[in-house]
């Protein structure tokens, strides 16, 4: 007796089999998605957070916003402290709103006018503790570094140039 003629797919199982199968795939790449969008979206609402909690802090202490450095470091141990504090909380908050967004320009441009205020105290700070900046990423370091060269501002004195 012959055997009857099998079609390519009763080898693989039947077509139900393979269409429950494909449809699991989809799902499970589907989920694998949301996921990615759920990291993402919660990225940039920290980011925003932190770009928020930056901003609040500059407006209950607008003399370090815009800061005169020289008062600044000729004044007490806790308002330098303050200062500092400020200025890192600053660079988190830029570090990470740009590394949160897509379209990073609008944020680049927001904490590069925010940074030059402080440019005196980071060359101070970067020739006095070299290991300060190295407590940010690659990128935030480049920043302030490339910030501070174009705004020459270098040490000694650590004074802005005229840019």
């Amino acid at each position: 007796m012959s055997q009857p003629s099998t079609f390519w797919w009763q080898s693989y199982g039947t077509l139900a089999q393979m269409a429950q199968a494909s449809v699991a795939l989809l799902g499970f790449v589907a989920i694998l998605f949301q996921i990615n969008v759920i990291a993402s979206n919660h990225r940039e609402a920290s980011a925003r957070q932190a770009f928020l909690g930056y901003t609040d802090l500059a407006f209950k202490h607008p003399q370090f916003s815009h800061p005169d450095y020289d008062s600044i470091k000729a004044g007490s141990s806790d308002q330098k402290n303050q200062y500092e504090s400020f200025v890192s909380y600053f660079l988190y908050a830029c570090e990470e709103a740009i590394a949160a967004f897509d379209d990073k320009r609008e944020w680049q441009a927001s904490c590069d006018y925010d940074l030059k205020p402080h440019l005196s105290f980071l060359c101070d700070k970067n020739a006095a503790e070299p290991e300060y900046l190295a407590t940010y990423g690659n990128d935030t370091q480049q920043w302030v570094k490339t910030s501070l060269q174009s705004a020459s501002v270098t040490p000694p004195d650590c004074k802005l140039g005229k840019s």
